[in-house]
């Protein structure tokens, strides 16, 4: 890998678009596109929540691909419109909704917007002709450890950023149900309404799973919209085994679930669930008449697609059934145990193995979160200065191990905590224990080329 300035000189012919190339030069430039592209099916690639496809959802993908067709209507999608409500059914029993409603969306920051917009019309259903005049001030509540996309959504919908309510975390990244409570009960003395409590099933950095069923107790006391954000840990409502760590999921109004994350789906391919059937129509339908005419010669019910923020809208639904079709419950309840196994194997010779140090000892979704501190640093006092120093060399292991084409790994800051490592697992591709060793053995190689005098 080389930074972007040396990728546009090495490529610069090849990105040019204005000169029309024969088949065979048409190749060749692709060729040199995939060669300097990151190859995010390795095991070594561990640096987004997602990885390797599932090669039934490739083969899905590439059908959706050929047919080239708008999931909005019945009548230019006929078996992909019942495919979408086949598979919401089966997610929305998963998720203990079985009543529900739901649609395929782009990703989780676009489910995000669903949930404010749902929460905020069920409030305050008016708001959809009048706009936000004359509504009291509305403030939403998240943890300080949730998807930024939050923030996002309160911009883009009118709320505004600073009427999102951040509530700490524990030290395993839980939002605090005492903070939030009492949170709730200082705007509502203040005269605001709070409109929605973002809770989340797998943060991004630590994996943490907040306590639904006290949130979801809270929520109910107060008569506050309950979303779930479980984009990442979501999957694990495939394992029998695995789906109590999101106990209390089944009592929220709405949730987010990424199969594009840790289950492998192709991008894109992400659902937003809902509890009450009917309220996504009645808050996003806008009629087209040139579309969703109701004289047509069949059941216009079937015609989806004005439950949508969307216009048109990829088929992502098939990749999701082909996949299903192909693993089955019991298929997919066993990948997400794996890899689950693959993580608690990691974490535990983490623990054991000298130089690295982990970030907390809980694990709740398949994230392991670790610094490597390499010889030179070690017996000395963790003054300040030690961990300001500890922050430059985590990302500057991931430049070695990534400009020798040895792994790709995330890092982050969290609060107080300098830059460490995470390594999320997916289900693609299925990794043994070995592949784990490898990329740990990388990172303590690497980690022991630095010196001080390279930061």
């Amino acid at each position: 890998m080389v930074p972007g300035s040396v990728y546009e000189e090495i490529l610069r012919e090849d990105l040019d678009i204005s000169k029309q190339l024969n088949d065979s030069q048409l190749e060749k430039a692709v060729r040199k596109v995939l060669q300097y592209s990151v190859k995010t099916n390795k095991p070594t690639f561990r640096n987004q929540l997602y990885g390797g496809m599932d090669p039934y959802g490739l083969a899905g993908a590439w059908v959706a691909e050929a047919f080239n067709t708008s999931q909005y209507t019945f009548e230019v999608a006929p078996v992909f419109t019942l495919i979408e409500i086949k598979v919401l059914e089966h997610v929305l029993k998963l998720f203990g909704i079985p009543n529900g409603d739901g649609i395929f969306s782009p990703g989780g920051s676009i489910s995000m917007l669903y949930a404010l917009v749902a929460a905020r019309f069920k409030a305050f259903p008016e708001i959809k002709r009048k706009g936000m005049r004359g509504l009291p001030e509305l403030v939403i509540f998240t943890s300080e450890d949730s998807h930024y996309s939050i923030l996002k959504a309160a911009h883009w919908l009118g709320f505004g950023t600073e009427n999102v309510k951040v509530i700490k975390t524990n030290d395993s990244g839980q939002m605090k149900s005492s903070e939030l409570e009492t949170s709730l009960q200082q705007e509502l003395a203040l005269g605001r309404h709070p409109v929605m409590v973002n809770a989340t099933a797998g943060t991004t950095v630590l994996g943490a799973i907040d306590e639904l069923e006290t949130m979801a107790a809270i929520c109910e006391k107060y008569g506050v919209w309950m979303h779930v954000d479980a984009c990442w840990g979501g999957s694990l409502m495939l394992s029998k085994k695995l789906r109590s760590k999101l106990k209390g999921i089944e009592r929220a109004n709405s949730i987010s679930w990424n199969p594009h994350k840790m289950m492998g789906a192709p991008l894109q391919c992400s659902v937003f669930l809902l509890r009450e059937k009917g309220l996504l129509h009645e808050a996003n339908a806008a009629a087209a008449q040139y579309l969703f005419q109701q004289d047509k010669f069949y059941d216009v019910s079937y015609d989806t697609g004005d439950k949508s923020i969307q216009c048109g809208r990829k088929i992502d639904a098939f990749k999701l059934w082909m996949i299903w079709k192909a693993r089955g419950d019991i298929g997919l309840s066993n990948l997400t145990d794996h890899v689950m196994e693959i993580a608690e194997f990691c974490i535990q010779t983490v623990a054991r193995k000298e130089g690295f140090r982990l970030v907390s000892a809980h694990i709740q979704c398949s994230n392991v979160c670790f610094w490597y501190i390499p010889t030179f640093m070690r017996n000395q006092e963790e003054t300040e200065s030690w961990w300001d120093t500890m922050h430059k060399i985590t990302p500057k292991i991931k430049e070695q191990l990534t400009l020798r084409s040895q792994a790709m790994i995330a890092y982050s800051p969290l609060r107080q905590r300098k830059n460490f490592f995470r390594l999320a697992f997916t289900f693609h591709p299925v990794l043994e224990e070995k592949h784990v060793l490898e990329i740990l053995q990388a990172i303590e190689k690497c980690g022991e080329m630095i010196t001080g005098s390279m930061l």
